[in-house]
């Protein structure tokens, strides 16, 4: 493990491995590398021909945290693991972590390229929206000392399980894993903003990406993780579409891994 010092003082940890190209992979909601062993597996597989980078984010596993919580905090968390890195990035973000991507390269981070996974946006009826409420009441049920009502609350309104799996998980080693963290569900609550609202994406938050872009979805995914990133990538005049045979929210890395150093040799 090593770390680095974001701008507000909070230490960043995170594994790198490989010789080349900086490759900064960034986790969606409540991921980190101690529960998502996937990242390490996409760095190992383009270590070869990449430096891979794979973080916890502020709040989670071995990374501290400082308040009051801000978008503008995380980006700076990721520049500077650009700024260890020595050179621009291409940047990859899984879920809720490719719009902290997408946010990252507006405020003018040196990236060279950005892939997204699933962004979990809601722009049509396929799913309900996510309540209007929903960052004032993770944030409420947190400080109560009630970080279990947070998860609920998460894996509900946000990730769309049913009450039924909610209550076969709570108790488990997932469910204690998701408490550590809940302090942070918020954060990427305030980072999805009002993009899971069931109405179009807000056009002038990303009007200016201007770099090479590819939105993938899982053609096994739920029908909003498609209608969502199809939505990202027509949004994005630099973007290309890919639909992945077979995956679904969750890609397999040996799947994922080849795709991204396709995208690479093309910039």
């Amino acid at each position: 493990m090593s770390t680095v010092k974001s701008a507000d003082g909070t230490t960043i940890a995170f594994d790198a491995i490989g010789e080349g190209r900086p490759l900064i992979l960034i986790d969606g909601a409540t991921a980190h590398r101690a529960v998502n062993p996937s990242n390490a597996e996409v760095a190992k597989l383009l270590s070869d021909e990449f430096r891979v980078y794979y973080y916890d984010r502020r709040g989670r596993g071995e990374s501290t945290d400082t308040k009051p919580y801000a978008i503008q905090r995380e980006i700076e968390d990721l520049a500077a693991l650009i700024e260890d890195a020595g050179q621009p990035a291409i940047v990859f973000g899984w879920s809720s972590g490719g719009l902290l991507a997408l946010d990252a390269t507006v405020a003018g981070l040196p990236i060279t390229a950005l892939a997204l996974f699933e962004p979990p946006v809601v722009v049509d009826d396929s799913r309900p929206p996510l309540p209007t409420d929903y960052v004032e009441r993770l944030e409420s049920s947190v400080a109560a000392g009630r970080p279990g009502d947070a998860v609920e609350l998460f894996m509900t309104a946000a990730a769309g399980m049913p009450a039924e799996f909610v209550d076969m998980v709570r108790g488990t080693e997932i469910w204690s894993a998701t408490e550590a963290v809940a302090g942070t569900i918020a954060y990427d609550g305030r980072i999805m903003g009002t993009t899971m609202s069931g109405n179009p994406l807000p056009a002038e938050r990303w009007a200016a990406v201007a770099v090479p872009t590819l939105v993938m979805y899982g053609n096994g995914t739920a029908p909003f993780l498609k209608s969502g990133p199809t939505a990202v990538s027509e949004l994005l005049p630099t973007a290309r579409l890919l639909e992945v045979e077979g995956e679904n929210h969750n890609v397999e890395p040996p799947v994922l891994a080849p795709v991204l150093r396709s995208f690479a040799h093309e910039l």
